[in-house]
């Protein structure tokens, strides 16, 4: 994401590509019932890596796109650190995931699931077209999004000075100064990697101490490009237009009222994500504030045969490329389960064999 070009936007948009790549609510409404061995639930780099890797196992799998195709890539402008691209707008390297998906034979499908039953197998999801889909395996792959204040200033610089992810967006601010907003690990964590690359660094916070941990504190205070504002909120960011770019944040202090400025070239803003659980914060099991828990090593979450990959179950790296390395990772882990049940099941079936109930 680079905060200095002028680029067009594509936030807020109903879908990701519009013109023949928009994908059609009323295509998915079609058939009020579909089966497929492998649902895959997302659409960022998790779900269409998955989409690729379950195509070429054969799996036919149906890639179910969600509320915004293609993640939170979607809103970034500059991408340096996807291999083999030096420079990429995101939308773009989302649009070729999507096609490359798509061209391994991934159906891929404009919709959003509203509701998910992982009690039994095959899974139940129902989508608003009104279309219900069952799958006998599952890729979870919904994302997590940053927290963001909520002002109105702060969405409008967002992707042109305003960003969530220092490792992403750091290099671009090299010898400039820099705001970061929060009190937590991840606030002292993203300031003290943009003493990388800015000249300076403010830490702005609401209260009068951090609650990071004490030896993370201990480096940021001694950290000679650091300097910490206490008791201090956001109030505004403030920039210009023409480009369009941050060029101050505007503080209030909570316990005068008093207003001032601090000048910036970037406002990172590192209050925490929240990832996208809400589907299955009842039915799998979480951990970390809502993120999906797997096993060490694969993606095999608490009920057998649902898989997650992404941002929905990584609460550190949070990168495109370890999102992408998951779905492949879950895409695997799905073929090699129902080969296994498959098996068990055929087994089963054959003649003179005790008939049993479909395997969990």
């Amino acid at each position: 994401m680079q905060a200095p070009a002028a680029l067009p936007s594509f936030h807020g948009m109903p879908w990701l590509y519009p013109g023949p790549n928009q994908p059609d609510l009323k295509a998915a409404a079609m058939s009020d019932t579909r089966h497929t061995r492998l649902l895959i639930i997302g659409s960022g780099p998790a779900g269409y890596t998955a989409g690729v890797y379950a195509s070429r196992a054969m799996l036919e799998p149906i890639l179910v796109q969600g509320i915004q195709p293609g993640g939170q890539l979607t809103i970034t402008t500059d991408v340096e650190n996807w291999p083999g691209d030096s420079s990429v707008m995101g939308p773009d390297l989302m649009e070729r995931m999507q096609n490359h998906a798509r061209e391994m034979g991934t159906e891929i499908i404009g919709d959003h699931i509203n509701s998910l039953d992982l009690s039994r197998r095959p899974f139940t999801a129902v989508g608003d077209s009104g279309t219900t889909y069952t799958a006998d395996a599952l890729v979870l792959a919904t994302g997590a999004q940053a927290k963001w204040l909520g002002l109105p200033s702060e969405e409008h610089f967002k992707g042109f000075g305003v960003s969530a992810c220092a490792t992403c967006d750091g290099f671009f601010y090299r010898g400039k100064e820099i705001v970061v907003v929060g009190g937590g690990n991840t606030a002292v964590e993203e300031a003290l990697f943009l003493t990388n690359f800015a000249s300076k660094v403010t830490l702005i916070h609401r209260r009068d101490s951090l609650r990071a941990e004490k030896i993370m504190q201990d480096r940021l205070f001694k950290h000679p490009k650091v300097a910490v504002i206490w008791n201090h909120t956001i109030e505004e960011v403030v920039g210009g237009d023409n480009p369009r770019g941050v060029e101050a944040v505007r503080i209030r202090d909570v316990n005068t009222g008093e207003l001032s400025e601090v000048p910036c070239a970037g406002f990172f803003v590192a209050i925490g994500h929240a990832p996208a659980s809400e589907l299955i914060k009842d039915q799998l099991e979480l951990h970390n504030g809502g993120y999906v828990k797997v096993v060490p090593g694969t993606t095999q979450t608490s009920v057998p045969g649902v898989f997650a990959a992404g941002d929905l179950t990584d609460h550190i790296y949070r990168q495109a490329v370890t999102s992408a390395g998951m779905g492949c990772m879950a895409a695997l882990d799905a073929e090699k389960f129902l080969a296994e049940h498959e098996t068990v099941a055929e087994t089963a079936a054959a003649p003179g064999a005790a008939q049993a109930g479909t395997p969990r």
